[in-house]
C-alpha cells in the first residue's frame, strides 16, 4: 500500500517498550520503530521519533514511567502520537515463575491503554516470538489477551506474533544471535509488517 503524497504534516511519535522497541541487536541502530519512520519521512511526513524501548522492562514498570515519559514530549499543541509494543519481558520465567504474571499483565495493559488513549491516539502493536517454544506460547497468550483490551477500547492492534514465528528471517536470526533479538534483517522484516498495516498508514494521516 503506497502513502497519498500531501504536504508534509508534523507529527511527533512516542514509542513506547521493551529491547524490541530499543531495537537491541540491530547493528545499524534502527530497529523497526527507526525504520517506519524513516519512510515515512520518505513519503511526505515529518516525524519526530522518540524512541523510548527500555530493555528488560516489564509491564509492571512501564506503568510508572509512560506518562511522564509522553507529557515531557508531546505538547498539547504539538500533533502526539504513541505506539505500545510489550509483552515479551513479562513472560520470561524468573524464580520458577514468570516475571509477571498474566492476571496482572492484563491489569497493567488495560490501566495503560484506558489512560493513554485519552490524552493521544495509541496504537499497539504485539510482542514478537523467542526462540524459546514455552515462552512463545505464553507469549501468544498474552498477545490474545492484549487484542481482547484493545478490541474493547477501540485501539488499533497489530498481531505480529503469528506472522514472525513463522518468518525464517526472523526465527534464524533470533536462533544465531542470543535466542530473543534478531539483527538488522529481522527488524527490516517486522518494519515492513507495520509500514504495510492499515493502522499505522490511518495513524500518520
Amino acid at each position: 500500500m503506497e502513502y497519498t503524497k500531501i504536504q508534509r504534516r508534523e507529527a511527533r511519535i512516542c514509542f513506547l517498550g521493551e529491547s524490541f522497541v530499543n531495537g537491541t541487536g540491530d547493528l545499524e541502530c534502527l530497529g523497526w520503530t527507526g525504520r517506519i519512520c524513516v519512510d515515512a519521512n520518505k513519503n511526505g511526513y515529518d516525524v519526530t521519533y522518540y524512541n523510548l524501548g527500555i530493555r528488560r522492562e516489564t509491564s509492571s514498570e512501564l506503568k510508572n514511567r509512560w506518562l511522564n515519559e509522553l507529557l515531557l514530549r508531546l505538547p498539547k499543541e504539538y500533533n502526539g502520537k504513541v505506539v505500545f509494543s510489550f509483552g515479551v519481558n513479562d513472560t520470561a520465567m524468573e524464580n520458577g515463575k514468570t516475571r509477571v504474571t498474566l492476571v496482572n499483565s492484563i491489569l497493567n495493559t488495560h490501566e495503560i491503554l484506558t489512560s493513554a488513549r485519552q490524552l493521544y491516539p495509541v496504537l499497539m502493536i504485539s510482542p514478537p516470538p523467542v526462540l524459546d517454544k514455552d515462552q512463545n506460547a505464553r507469549i501468544a497468550e498474552l498477545s490474545r489477551q492484549f487484542a481482547f483490551i484493545c478490541k474493547r477500547l477501540d485501539i488499533d492492534y497489530l498481531d505480529v506474533f503469528s506472522i514472525l514465528e513463522k518468518s525464517h528471517v526472523w526465527m534464524d536470526e533470533v536462533r544465531n544471535n542470543d535466542g530473543a533479538h534478531p539483527k538488522a534483517g529481522g527488524y527490516q522484516e517486522l518494519a515492513e509488517i507495520v509500514r504495510q498495516w492499515d493502522g499505522w498508514l490511518n495513524f500518520l494521516k
